[in-house]
């Protein structure tokens, strides 16, 4: 394991993305996604996830969004690229993230 694992959980795990697509899959497979760490690894994902929220994780999936090009008066810049993730949890384990609050 890298450095980025050593009691730094709380770093990998940004924070939960609340949309319509990650809420049916919420409900259809039992996977929530975060946006996590660009440097991190599927099985850091997974031990930092299994750790923090004491769970069963079943398989992680990543991908990295690239960021949208804006132009900003007159300017072009770019918002920054981010890692989301989508944790499968076993069919028993389930998180409050306070959803549909």
């Amino acid at each position: 394991m890298t450095d980025l694992v050593k009691g730094k959980d709380f770093d990998i795990i940004r924070y939960p993305v609340n949309t319509e697509e990650s809420n049916r899959i919420l409900e259809k497979q039992n996977a929530y996604t975060f946006i996590v760490d660009k440097k991190a690894s599927k099985p850091e994902i997974k031990n930092a996830f299994e750790k923090v929220f004491g769970v069963k994780v079943l398989s992680v999936h990543t991908m990295i969004r690239k960021g949208k090009r804006k132009i900003f008066r007159g300017k072009i810049g770019k918002r920054i690229d981010e890692k989301r993730a989508i944790i499968r949890l076993a069919p028993d384990s389930k998180i409050d993230l306070g959803m549909g609050v």
